[in-house]
């Protein structure tokens, strides 16, 4: 393994110069055709999967997937590696070429570097020098490259898994490298909620707002109402799920977007704004919660405190529009997958690892709820903190060690 560190390396600049940008859904089909000359050329036989219908594919955004299967010489079970190959917009304050692959010392820079271009380079690796090694393993080893974990994996993971890619009888484990550090195990996920929430009102004109209902001072309730109600009753939540960091540990809520009033103009407009009552305002929500938290009972929490306001205050009303929901996902500790990776970080870093659970949801959810698979955990190289953020980096030592308990789990699940 230590041999093939140059090789690793340049596998992840190649995926890291490939920008994938999600949203739009960029170069789906230029990074499929990397992993298919890639794992073609190592004896796999891979399958091109177009989401068709899929939240976000279009002529202009094909939501491609690359399945790649390579069979060992006899019957036996199927070690699945599931990586998504979309990464988040680049946002501000990078000092590195986002889309570069810059190596300084140890590091790899790029969008994409840590999650989880990184995680997907060294499953192929791992997946590579194994075959090597034991060339008469028993069983199968698949690597998929999908698309759109980033915004929900619909037009990925959710898209095969409905189309039976993921059926227990066909996979038995799968690991997805997404950054959770090398000596931990991530065994799920907390659940999200989202929604957009619209408050009503009339417009008028602005020098008669009395004439008028204006929409965002209703939301500006609705803030206040999250403020000294919501937020207290979230922050008094603890979870049982180990998950990290800490702060994670309770319920929480992000307010994602606001937009009242009327549209913002093009940068080059020079006139003034109209004078108007706004008669609409909006909010996304982003609601995380636990998995001892009903689904159905953080939905009516919200509702609640909107109809309390509808009963209060005057002239007051809303819509509210569900845009999402993942429920929690949870792998048992005593499952074959947490038992082989358990034992071979121990075996490669010489210690224990740390069970986690996510933050935010990945491509678990749908392996867990459409694949009807449990066996299924998240593990792979990377800081977690660096993800989505500027001069993210993956770490060159952490992949080789991880490629290395990589390795060393399927020589336990696939070797007689």
């Amino acid at each position: 393994m230590d041999n093939a560190r140059d090789d690793l390396i340049a596998l992840t600049q190649e995926l890291i110069r490939i920008p994938t940008l999600n949203p739009p859904g960029e170069n789906y089909a230029a990074i499929c055709d990397l992993l298919d000359t890639r794992l073609s050329h190592a004896g796999f036989d891979t399958t091109w999967v177009r989401a068709e219908g899929a939240p976000g594919d279009s002529d202009r955004y094909p939501r491609w997937n690359l399945v790649a299967r390579h069979e060992g010489s006899r019957p036996g079970e199927c070690v699945h590696f599931n990586s998504h190959t979309d990464v988040v917009e680049v946002g501000h304050g990078w000092t590195r070429d986002p889309f570069g692959g810059a190596v300084e010392d140890d590091r790899i820079y790029g969008r994409g570097a840590c999650d989880m271009k990184g995680g997907l380079a060294t499953s192929i690796i791992a997946a590579e020098a194994f075959i090597a090694e034991h060339p008469d393993y028993a069983g199968a080893i698949e690597i998929s490259g999908t698309a759109d974990e980033e915004s929900g994996g619909y037009g990925g993971v959710a898209h095969l898994a409905q189309q039976g890619w993921f059926d227990p009888k066909r996979v038995q484990h799968v690991i997805i490298p997404e950054p959770l550090n090398k000596d931990r195990i991530c065994l799920g996920h907390r659940g999200g909620w989202w929604a957009e929430i619209e408050t009503k009102g009339e417009i008028a004109h602005g020098s008669m707002p009395f004439l008028g209902v204006c929409a965002v001072r209703h939301m500006g309730a609705v803030l206040q109402a999250f403020e000294e109600t919501l937020y207290p009753a979230m922050a008094s939540r603890w979870t049982e799920m180990p998950v990290v960091p800490e702060g994670a540990r309770q319920s929480t809520m992000n307010i994602n977007s606001i937009h009242g009033g009327q549209p913002e103009q093009a940068s080059d407009y020079t006139g003034l704004p109209a004078h108007c009552v706004p008669d609409s305002c909006r909010i996304v929500i982003d609601r995380r919660f636990l998995m001892e938290e009903p689904i159905e009972a953080v939905r009516q929490e919200v509702i609640d405190l909107l109809e309390d306001l509808k009963a209060r205050r005057e002239n007051f009303d809303y819509e509210i529009r569900e845009i999402n929901r993942v429920i929690p996902s949870m792998t048992d500790k005593t499952a074959p997958i947490v038992t082989t990776v358990h034992d071979a970080i121990h075996a490669v870093l010489g210690q224990d690892p740390t069970y986690v659970a996510s933050p935010g949801s990945y491509d678990q959810k749908h392996i867990d709820r459409i694949g009807k698979l449990k066996n299924c955990i998240a593990y792979g190289p990377g800081v977690l903190e660096l993800a989505h953020k500027p001069d993210e980096w993956v770490g060159i030592t952490d992949m080789l060690d991880s490629a290395k308990v990589m390795a060393r789990s399927l020589e336990t699940l696939l070797l007689p």
